[in-house]
């Protein structure tokens, strides 16, 4: 078993990885003081994998759970479902020791997350995320949400997990798509905070997308360790936390202008990197080389560079909505180096109109 540590006073808490570890959830349960009571929140693809596994593990050892499912995909973190929820936690008579799991990515997390928030005005939370992204990404720092019509992720919280359990047995029935998606975020890590992580994924490209249990089990931690120190730092993003949305800022463009339909999130994040590349090199901060890594290890991992079906109009229109965005100007996380990033606010708009003539591309184009 390897631990990372994310601190924050009171609120910290552990991060388990290691194989096979839906086994060990009743032991580590143990620690806490948990009412026996719980509600277990999964959805229709994981439920159907690991649902009732999980369910007789808890069950058979002393505690007495209940299974949420929810469909699967965003549509699933909207009022009308925590309204359902709700109605059932209070049916089942949880108390405030009451933990309620996340079994699944990072839509069950953000879902779980605010109920746990907000239900009896918190209620212990455990996450158990079933996805790559979700494992080094959003099951680190206690961001949890739902969305509004206007809007995603627009009414949440900060509210941190008991613990996190990884278990990297679960990657093996993810698709191929969604262990691409969890790569970007990886890459991301690399990029910000650590050249010498941006260098081993570069060397071990290869034996990632084999999956090899060692090389994964390294990635992922160091993900999240990195993750982990920033959150340590900057809970509830004052400032340093912002690096952590390199890429994202043209890549919540991408997934707006195309209804989140035809990009995952790790794709968006791809094309969203390649774009926050360029725009670096033009502002002089990186060179050709640099910018030419980025790019490699990019499409090393199976992501795109650029974007199909959208336009340089939208995701202009979609940047300058972005929550970033202070007094009309964007903060755009850009890159000195790998291994380091920088905060700017004075990018001209020609500027990033002209990198985004460069990332869109047409449908006709797309043997690019």
């Amino acid at each position: 078993m390897q631990e990372v540590s994310v601190v924050l006073g009171s609120q910290s808490y552990d991060i388990h990885i290691g194989e096979g570890f839906l086994d060990q959830l009743e032991v580590l349960m143990q620690s806490f003081s948990f009412s026996k009571r719980g509600l277990l929140i999964s959805d229709s693809n994981v439920a159907l994998l690991y649902g009732d596994k999980l369910l007789n593990i808890l069950n058979q050892n002393g505690f007495a759970f209940d299974l949420f499912v929810v469909h699967a995909g965003e549509q699933a973190k909207s009022f009308n479902i925590a309204q359902k929820i709700y109605t059932k936690v209070i049916e089942l008579g949880l108390d405030r020791k009451s933990p309620i799991i996340a079994l699944g990515g990072g839509v069950v997390g953000d879902l779980t997350g605010f109920i746990a928030a907000t239900y009896l005005r918190g209620v212990p939370f455990i996450q158990i995320p079933t996805s790559l992204l979700a494992q080094v990404d959003s099951s680190v720092g206690g961001k949890v949400a739902i969305n509004h019509g206007l809007g995603k992720n627009l009414i949440g919280a900060f509210y941190q997990p008991k613990f996190v359990l990884i278990d990297l047995e679960i990657l093996e029935t993810l698709p191929q798509r969604e262990i691409y998606s969890g790569l970007a975020e990886i890459i991301k890590y690399g990029i910000i905070a650590d050249d010498k992580f941006f260098d081993y994924l570069d060397t071990n490209s290869q034996k990632i997308l084999e999956l090899d249990k060692n090389t994964l089990s390294h990635i992922i931690r160091r993900s999240c360790e990195i993750k982990a120190d920033v959150v340590s730092k900057d809970e509830k993003e004052a400032g340093l936390r912002i690096i952590l949305n390199f890429g994202h800022t043209i890549a919540h463009a991408v997934e707006s202008d195309t209804g989140y339909k035809k990009y995952n999130h790790g794709e968006a994040v791809g094309i969203g990197m390649h774009g926050a590349a360029l725009l670096s090199l033009y502002l002089g901060l990186i060179d050709e080389t640099v910018l030419n890594r980025v790019i490699q290890i990019i499409q090393k991992f199976q992501l795109p560079l650029y974007a199909f079906d959208c336009t340089v109009e939208n995701l202009f229109e979609f940047i300058g909505r972005d929550k970033k965005v202070t007094s009309g100007k964007v903060k755009w996380v850009l890159m000195n180096s790998i291994g380091q990033v920088i905060i700017r606010n004075d990018i001209s708009d020609d500027l990033v109109k002209r990198v985004l003539s460069e990332i869109v591309k047409s449908s006709d184009s797309k043997n690019l």
